[in-house]
């Protein structure tokens, strides 16, 4: 059940000044009032109640500045890719799936013609859970690195990073067969989606044995009667590495603090611009992307470097989850699947089950394991479980939902079927009658006027198109919104929205640069309060 909490924000700014900066109530002071029993303490506000009492309070105390604490920090970069990691961040940064990305990663492995060289491996093998790096590649990374960007981007040891526990010792992290041959330099032999990929793999290997970042980073405490508020700034002191590559991040990871504060002082007297309380709702765990659920997998020790891809394509075209917003969502049928296969094969299905047997068959491989006896000990336990199932399983069948509309050929009910490319409209009546259609999703066409319905490519990408195709080739790969520019007339669209942003409506003419602005969120959603 979600719970309601508040949260306030002073908008601040220096005598004599107009430029606002933020800070945010984090508790108590810790000479508060000792009737009050909560000094130094987090200060929690349950509902609108007690942010409007705080505010009326806040809004007759003096704001002054308590203290300052300003430290430079190191920000090292990210190891070369595994398998693991180039799928999570190809999802984040390009939006690709991970069958996607590790398609476009094969052909880079495979080779491609670059001119005058011929056929060339662009990268080493794409499938690896290790992060080693040849000695030849460190030393070729740091000569490229110091004539490019200048000696102090030169770490003065070559980077090292540890692999995870079990990984394969004979592979290495994915890079670049050749830091020489940059993203710049390879465009012209690879298209669209295999550059994008290199220049992924090329940057994250390069920047990887580059010099530590360091951030200039400020803390300011500042007081108002008995309550503590904290701004935060960060500035880039020396860019190091981040002059190549910043690592991305997923939907449920908090920002770095942004931006840098004004030069106050202790005890400065600060002039109030206005508060703003906010009201917020604790939340689940957000729904996995690709990215976050491989990493979950590989947290987990569920699966190979192989395996991530196959295993979310397959929940994907099983129809066990819809894609929406990049995020997965159970559908009916999976969420069925999932409930017969806990309650009939609770320890097959449980999310340890496989990172042990993958250990196990690791004792195997060591020789420590007798392969006969571990598959006597899982079967002979395994037959009877799957003896008792199908026992007790009823055939199970899934009654689809009426559409409310009669079939144009023969009359009976229309309702909504699932198929191999997701939800579409059928007759009731099938296989007497074989009437299916799209699903619409309420938008008439604008070459024809016909119902535009979700389609999707033989590789699953979903795209809007007219009902009537053939007769009328009307696409879109933003969705349709039914309304028209309010400039040149053409149709307005709803563009895709990465990172939890508001969804941008743009008008489909590319000619056209009107573009609507996002309506503010009324009530954000988000994490409980740490």
């Amino acid at each position: 059940m979600p719970q309601e909490y508040w949260s306030i924000a002073a908008r601040l700014a220096r005598e004599g000044e107009t430029a606002p900066f933020v800070a945010r109530l984090v508790g108590k002071t810790k000479d508060a009032a000792a009737s009050d029993g909560k000094g130094g303490e987090k200060i929690e506000i349950p509902n609108e109640a007690a942010a409007k009492a705080i505010v009326q309070e806040l809004e007759q105390a003096p704001f002054s500045v308590s203290e300052i604490r300003r430290k430079d920090q190191q920000r090292h970069p990210a190891a070369p890719f595994t398998t693991s990691t180039l799928q999570q961040e190809a999802n984040r940064k390009l939006g690709y799936s991970a069958a996607r990305t590790m398609v476009v990663a094969q052909q880079l492995y495979e080779g491609m013609d670059v001119g005058a060289e011929g056929t060339v491996g662009l990268i080493t093998y794409m499938r690896t859970d290790a992060v080693r790096v040849a000695e030849e590649a460190q030393v070729q990374a740091r000569d490229y690195v110091g004539q490019t960007f200048g000696a102090p981007y030169v770490p003065a040891q070559p980077r090292q990073y540890t692999s995870r526990r079990n990984a394969q010792g004979a592979h290495e992290a994915i890079r670049p067969t050749s830091v020489l041959r940059t993203p710049e330099v390879m465009k012209p032999f690879l298209k669209a989606d295999q550059h994008k990929v290199y220049r992924l793999i090329w940057e994250r290997f390069v920047a990887s044995q580059m010099a530590s970042a360091v951030l200039d980073t400020l803390a300011v405490d500042i007081t108002a009667g008995s309550y503590l508020f904290r701004a935060t700034g960060s500035r880039v002191k020396f860019p190091g590495f981040l002059r190549v590559y910043m690592e991305g991040r997923d939907n449920d990871e908090e920002d770095a603090p942004e931006g840098w504060l004004p030069d106050v002082q202790e005890q400065e007297r600060l002039r109030l611009l206005g508060l703003d309380p906010a009201q917020h709702f604790t939340q689940p765990p957000p729904r996995y992307t690709e990215a976050t659920l491989v990493r979950a997998l590989e947290e987990r020790g569920i699966g190979r470097p192989s395996t991530y891809a196959p295993i979310i394509e397959t929940v994907k075209h099983r129809g066990y989850v819809e894609v929406e917003d990049r995020r997965m969502y159970p559908t009916e049928l999976g969420i069925l699947v999932n409930s017969l296969l806990v309650e009939h094969f609770a320890r097959v299905v449980d999310v340890d089950f496989t990172a042990h047997m993958e250990e196990d068959l690791d004792r195997v491989e060591e020789g420590q394991e007798d392969w006969v006896r571990l598959l006597r000990g899982f079967y002979g336990p395994f037959a009877e479980v799957l003896h008792m199932a199908e026992q007790n399983i009823e055939e199970v069948e899934m009654a689809p939902e009426e559409s409310g509309e009669p079939c144009p050929r023969c009359g009976k009910a229309l309702v909504k079927r699932r198929g191999r490319y997701g939800l579409f409209i059928a007759c009731s009546g099938y296989p007497e009658c074989s009437y299916t259609r799209p699903v619409g999703i309420g938008v008439r066409c604008p070459t024809d006027g016909g119902e535009i319905v979700e389609r999707r490519t033989r590789k699953g990408r979903m795209f809007f198109g007219c009902a009537n195709y053939p007769a009328c080739t009307f696409t879109s790969w933003d969705r349709p919104t039914g309304r028209t520019c309010p400039v040149c007339g053409q149709m307005l669209v709803a563009k895709r929205a990465r990172r939890g942003a508001p969804t941008p409506v743009v008008c489909s003419n590319k000619e056209c640069e009107y573009k609507e602005a996002p309506k503010p969120r009324e009530v954000e959603q988000v994490g409980a309060p740490s």
